[in-house]
């Protein structure tokens, strides 16, 4: 049996890498059509705000192609640290909870990389 799992770990690790790079994506879109709203709500600078949907928006985006992965997922580990300690230190534990998972699939992919079905390894990046 763990034979058989060994051998889907690309898939496990595609499944992690995907589901990061959806949920930044999203999230980095919304901040970026309603900064003005979230520069407000969140108390955020405004030039802190556009870093953090761009991080968000554009890190998903070579996340999803498995394109400079551990970059991409350093920064974006950096960016969601910073909203755990910031905002979801005082939300509930759902958005916190919510948000170190993202966190530490972050970081997960800063070690490992982007895996054997990114472009990163086609390209030769890692």
């Amino acid at each position: 049996m763990s034979q058989w799992l060994n051998r889907r770990q690309p898939w496990g690790l595609l499944a992690l890498r995907l589901a990061l790079a959806l949920s930044m994506m999203v999230h980095g879109y919304e901040k970026l059509a309603l900064h003005h709203f979230l520069n407000h709500a969140l108390e955020m600078s405004y030039w802190l705000g556009h870093v953090s949907a761009l991080t968000e928006f554009l890190g998903g985006i070579l996340l999803f192609f498995g394109l400079f992965t551990r970059i991409a997922a350093a920064l974006i580990t950096i960016d969601m640290l910073a909203a755990l300690f910031a905002a979801g230190i005082h939300s509930s534990f759902a958005v916190y909870s919510y948000v170190a998972a993202l966190a530490a699939i972050a970081l997960m992919l800063v070690f490992s990389g982007g895996g054997v079905m990114s472009f990163d390894r086609k390209l030769g990046i890692s």
